[in-house]
């Protein structure tokens, strides 16, 4: 009851009214933000962080909280109405919202992610008032082993991605993990795979630069082949009887949202994971447990709602590590993290008996965001449909402009701009030769979290591999993982012997 007292307290402190205003402004200019190639929640709350400065630290934390939970609703829209990922966290949706576009059923895409959304930021912060602490207790038993055998798992729930084309599967898989490898070596600090001493491959390969490159150019380069630039995108209407058709439908996927909201909490507690692997697991897992596989990637409205409940999630998630034990669960709570200290206040388990009005604030004004995202985002549908309305020979010189934006403001180098360009004629080529994309961008995620685990792993066992499988947690992972890595082995065979 002492939790459900001081939760009373924490909605207290976020309806007056300069706070709620905050969390409003918050939540439109994030939205807004993540919609924005290139940008994300974590440029979003850098750059307004001075801002803070003018209010108390409360309202500074609800604020830039608002921002962080709008941009993660906001990363759907570009993804669904222009093929290109908002931010790394949304480049799941990609996959099944952009077909759904595409069949003018724009949407029901937007519907079901801002639905799912709310159900995973709901489910997150009904967790994260619960469980805080001994939550944090879990996150803080993840070493470099379970990390690694978490990573393992990401790719096994992904190796079904291709249906039964297996090969070309593990091939882009291969891929993504060598983009991954570019750049300055993380134990010797030597540069490896820089093609020639070309400086600009000093710093890697921008993950937003790839999936830019492959979901913005080259799905705009196939779109144009394939329709001659004969796109009807002006099929795409709504209603609020579609909007409401939309949300009835929804309930047959609550059981993938559910999936995604307690897949993504999980993964967004792990320090440094954050919401991009945890939304890209979602979207593998709901295949693996869908009855017609096949048809994600080609608009399957549960390939929306898993990658969008778990982000959000996970955004939730990512705060209670830095809350509870001051490491920052993702990039964006670094920045939060560093707020933080600037505002005096010191992140641990004491921050909940120093600063309770500060913690609980935090708590209840997430409730209220995720409220005020839902609504403001099925609220400006019809402006998002609008977009899908243009021509699409207005339309394709936008999504460029904005592809070339979205691969220079990273890291603001022109030689990422040039090998966005370059990935874009990759990804049409591997469109053209059906060869999946999805599991390259996983595992250039996952590539740069994965390995540091890996070899910080066999570092402290002295090269002892069974180091994976004699820790309980990280064993019982990677069983798990090994039985997905073999059950398309199992089929094959069993098509083998039917035959």
């Amino acid at each position: 009851m002492e939790v459900f007292a001081l939760l009373v307290d924490g909605f207290v402190i976020t309806f007056e009214p300069l706070n709620l205003a905050l969390v409003i402004a918050g939540v439109v200019v994030g939205l807004f933000i993540g919609a924005m190639p290139g940008l994300g929640s974590v440029n979003g709350v850098a750059i307004l962080l001075p801002m803070t400065f003018l209010v108390p630290p409360t309202s500074a934390i609800i604020f830039l909280a608002a921002i962080y939970y709008g941009a993660m609703y906001g990363g759907a829209i570009s993804s669904i109405m222009l093929g290109i990922p908002g931010a790394s966290t949304a480049v799941a949706t990609t996959f099944d919202g952009r077909p759904l576009a595409l069949k003018g059923l724009a949407d029901k895409a937007l519907v079901a992610a801002a639905t799912a959304s709310f159900v995973g930021g709901t489910i997150s912060i009904v967790l994260f008032t619960l469980f805080a602490l001994p939550l944090a207790g879990v996150a803080l038993a993840f070493g470099p082993p379970e990390t690694f055998a978490l990573m393992m798992l990401a790719f096994a729930t992904f190796i079904g991605l291709a249906g039964d084309d297996i090969p070309k599967t593990l091939f882009s898989i291969f891929i993504g993990l060598v983009f991954s490898a570019v750049g300055l070596d993380i134990i010797s600090g030597e540069p490896r795979l820089i093609f020639g001493d070309i400086t600009g491959f000093y710093h890697g390969i921008n993950f937003l630069v790839l999936a830019i490159g492959i979901y913005g150019i080259g799905e705009m380069l196939w779109t144009i082949e394939t329709s001659q630039g004969d796109v009807m995108m002006s099929k795409a209407t709504v209603t609020f009887q579609r909007v409401f058709d939309n949300l009835r439908e929804l309930r047959a996927s609550a059981k993938t949202m559910i999936m995604g909201s307690f897949l993504g909490y999980f993964v967004g507690i792990l320090p440094a994971a954050g919401a991009t692997p945890g939304s890209l697991m979602a979207y593998g897992v709901a295949k693996t447990m869908a009855k017609d596989p096949d048809s994600f990637g080609k608009g399957n409205v549960d390939g929306v709602v898993a990658p969008e409940a778990a982000n959000n999630a996970a955004s939730t998630g990512s705060m209670l590590p830095m809350l509870t034990l001051g490491i920052p669960g993702s990039p964006t709570t670094a920045v939060l993290l560093g707020g933080m200290v600037i505002w005096g206040l010191e992140p641990g388990p004491l921050v909940f008996v120093d600063h309770p009005n500060f913690v609980w604030g935090l708590i209840a004004s997430l409730y209220v965001a995720n409220l005020f995202a839902l609504f403001i985002n099925i609220g400006f549908v019809p402006v998002f449909i609008w977009v899908l309305k243009l021509p699409f020979t207005i339309l394709a010189p936008i999504i460029f402009v904005l592809c070339v934006i979205g691969g220079y403001v990273p890291t603001q180098d022109m030689h990422d701009v040039w090998l966005m360009l370059i990935f874009g004629v990759a990804g049409y080529l591997m469109r053209k030769l059906d060869y999946p994309m999805a599991p390259a961008v996983l595992a250039i995620v996952l590539g740069p979290l994965a390995e540091p685990a890996l070899r910080q792993s066999l570092i402290g066992s002295h090269g002892d591999v069974m180091i994976f499988f004699e820790r309980p947690i990280s064993g019982t992972i990677m069983a798990v993982a090994i039985i997905l890595f073999a059950l398309p082995l199992i089929k094959f065979l069993n098509n083998l012997r039917k035959r």
